[in-house]
């Protein structure tokens, strides 16, 4: 992207952000003395106040959720900052998330800390995620494998899913809207107080009819029906708090999406998708500086796939192991953690080899000084297939007072290859290397009473990307042939007036190809986002600008995705104690938009309900 260009994008932003008076999130509001300091785990592993850490990270609350009144966990990431989405057709269909402008599986997704993903594609089915099941999402920008291994090249999403406050509660809530979409969802917790017994659970179901997912006749896979899906969805959790900073617990999450696609003329192909996890745990602090935990859980991704063609299965269980210790000592936090992960792939493709194991070990620090802060990371994985990688991270942060603070960082990572391009029969290469990633960064950032506002420039740099290939007899094999840079900026801004609240963010990037200067596939020069929204005692409404310039759909070039600009309104109010009416209208303006070439997008979608909390 030229100077210039970035130029007038600013220029424009600027004057749009003036004119709303505000915008988004990094450099978070500060919160009123009334109010819970937010907190976050991803970035290092443990718990940290929000306002202290170094890393480029937003939160997303169950208060966030419930207002966007969105119905994917795709449609709640894709108003952030750093993030680009694409979907293959209508709603329940494959979901890519670019951060940071990295491919569709260099960015890991946790759910309450377990890695649930596919082993032989090599990402994460987020379409599978349901959204009743989340209490709140954090997003960490950025290489991450020295906290968290293989696959963290652009950054990590973890979800966690709802847990017992204390006190008994309740919630319930349900909904209907364009293309037959309905939803219903309920669930309870509650304890016994500070010790003794917690519980938390919860259920839902959404379906939809949805709209045909391709709409290019001339597409081989066109087939003109439509294309909906179902989801039943639970999670639940269970501890054990037997003293003080003493605890036992367990918890489970699954869901069902039984989506269909287009595949060709003639058949009602569907892909059903499960993904479990589950997990023991017990958190203990054996000294008033040492706590530990002690974990053994499961993730697994089972998807089927019935087409005119015949069925396939491919099913990964991941079993994990994680022993963590965190030191607060007078010199810093340290902490120190040993993990062990086995994957297991279970397939109707027949390949030769269907296991790997990795063993790592982890450590992480931070200190603070007055106005300075520190964190470094290091992390070794030592794994059956590719033998042992190392990765580091280093981050410096230094506040100047009156709310600005400046900082800097470097990290390494890496994305292991899947078992698709090492062992999938006549097309693979078992010989293939880890793809890895360098990374530094700088941010400027203010945070204030009733506005943030930030700044983040970084600039990646991916080194042997795995390309399928074919010579001149067609032999076709992965390859570990390309190399790319991302970089850019990311501005962010935030602002409270009264009841009114505005987040913005603008994203100024080139994810770009090293051999050919081309954009990589589905991903722009430029998105941006801007979401107001303004109180009138039991009535709150909220309106949404999402847009994205020009992509392109192949790794040439020659395919152009055009850009869009979308609006969506949402609106709550309160009828009484605990029941809320909810609504929101989705594409206001009825665009025809493209995420992927020759798939359909929904046009102007309106969906209601009521929501009640006890």
């Amino acid at each position: 992207m030229s100077l210039l260009s970035h130029r007038r994008l600013a220029a424009v932003l600027g004057a749009a952000f003036g004119a709303c008076c505000a915008g988004p999130v990094q450099a978070q509001i500060q919160p009123k003395a009334t109010s819970l300091e937010p907190v976050f785990v991803t970035a290092t592993r443990f718990s940290q106040p929000l306002a202290e850490l170094i890393a480029d990270v937003t939160t997303i609350g169950p208060d966030d959720i419930a207002h966007a009144g969105a119905q994917s966990l795709s449609d709640v990431l894709a108003r952030l900052p750093g993030v680009e989405i694409a979907t293959n057709g209508g709603p329940g269909s494959t979901s890519s998330v670019f951060l940071r402008g990295a491919n569709r599986g260099h960015t890991l997704v946790l759910i309450d800390g377990l890695r649930v993903g596919s082993s032989s594609d090599g990402a994460t089915a987020l379409e599978a995620i349901a959204l009743d099941e989340i209490d709140h999402i954090e997003i960490l920008r950025g290489p991450a494998s020295s906290l968290y291994g293989a696959d963290a090249i652009g950054g990590v999403i973890q979800i966690f899913t709802r847990r017992s406050q204390g006190a008994l509660a309740a919630n319930a809530s349900g909904g209907y809207g364009t293309y037959g979409t309905g939803m219903a969802t309920a669930g309870i917790s509650g304890g016994a107080g500070a010790n003794g017994w917690r519980f938390a659970l919860q259920a839902g179901v959404r379906r939809s009819e949805g709209f045909n997912a391709i709409g290019n006749p001339a597409n081989f896979s066109y087939n003109p029906d439509r294309d909906g899906y179902r989801d039943d969805s639970a999670s639940g959790s269970l501890a054990y708090r037997f003293a003080p900073d003493q605890e036992l617990a367990a918890q489970f999450f699954r869901s069902r999406l039984n989506a269909q696609f287009d595949a060709g003329l003639g058949f009602d192909d569907r892909t059903i998708t499960t993904l479990s996890a589950y997990s023991v745990a017990s958190r203990n602090r054996l000294t008033s500086l040492w706590t530990s935990r002690l974990e053994a859980g499961e993730g697994d991704d089972d998807s089927v796939s019935e087409t005119g063609f015949g069925s396939s299965r491919f099913k990964t269980r991941q079993r994990q192991y994680a022993w963590q210790n965190d030191f607060a000592w007078p010199q810093g936090t340290f902490s120190v953690a040993f993990e062990r992960r086995e994957e297991r792939l279970d397939s109707s493709a027949g390949f030769a080899v269907t296991a790997r194991d990795t063993n790592a070990v982890v450590g992480v620090w931070q200190w603070r000084d007055g106005p300075q802060a520190v964190q470094a990371n290091l992390r070794r994985d030592d794994s059956s297939q590719f033998g042992a990688r190392t990765t580091g991270a280093l981050a410096y942060a230094y506040a100047f007072g009156g709310g600005i603070r400046a900082s800097a960082s470097y990290g390494t990572a890496f994305k292991a290859p899947t078992f698709n391009d090492l062992y999938y029969p006549g097309f693979s290469n078992p010989d293939l290397a880890p793809e890895t990633a360098r990374n530094a960064e700088v941010a400027l950032r203010y945070s204030g009473v009733d506005m943030a506002v930030g700044i983040v420039a970084y600039r990646n740099r991916v080194r042997d990307l795995i390309v399928f290939q074919c010579d001149a007899s067609f032999n076709c094999a992965p390859q570990n042939v390309a190399n790319a840079t991302l970089e850019g900026v990311t501005l962010e801004f935030e602002a409270r007036a009264g009841d009114t609240n505005i987040r913005a963010s603008a994203d100024l990037q080139r994810p770009e190809d090293d051999a050919t200067g081309d954009l990589l596939p589905r991903r722009a020069r430029r998105h941006a986002s801007v979401a107001v929204a303004k109180v009138w005692s039991a009535l709150r409404a909220g309106a949404e600008l999402v847009a994205s310039s020009a992509r392109f759909d192949d790794a040439a070039n020659t395919r152009r995705i055009g850009g869009y600009m979308l609006v969506n309104l949402t609106a709550d109010y309160v009828l009484a104690t605990g029941w809320t009416l909810f609504a929101r209208l989705d594409n206001a303006l009825n665009k025809r938009y493209e995420l992927a070439a020759d798939y359909n997008t929904p046009r102007a979608s309106v969906f209601a309900g009521v929501r009640y909390r006890y």
